[in-house]
């Protein structure tokens, strides 16, 4: 399985869009990304390894605590993944306005 659909099918789920989501501003530990969600702290730690195995978190301990803050390189996966369907566009519309010219 490529990177970009283990990104996808990751963010996949609701409750680990909500997670990811939480961490876009900055880096937090799990009682932060655990206070408001509709799920137990176990829970929200699974979703963090599914999150982390999808390469689109990292963890690095800060004491006692784990934190957890956005992996680029998850996120670059999926960018890449769906550039190719934008450049697909744009050769297809270069393509038709280069027949209408005609």
């Amino acid at each position: 399985m490529s990177a970009s659909e283990k990104a996808f099918n990751a963010l996949g789920d609701p409750t680990r869009r909500l997670i990811f989501e939480k961490l876009r501003d900055r880096p937090l530990a799990v009682v932060d990304i655990a206070d408001g969600l509709p799920v137990s702290r176990p829970a929200v730690s699974q979703h963090l390894k599914v999150l982390k195995e999808a390469k689109l978190i990292n963890i690095h301990q800060q004491g006692a605590k784990n934190i957890y803050q956005v992996n680029r390189e998850g996120v670059l996966a999926m960018r890449n993944y769906l550039d190719k369907f934008w450049d697909d566009a744009l050769a297809a519309f270069k393509l038709i306005a280069e027949q209408e010219k005609q």
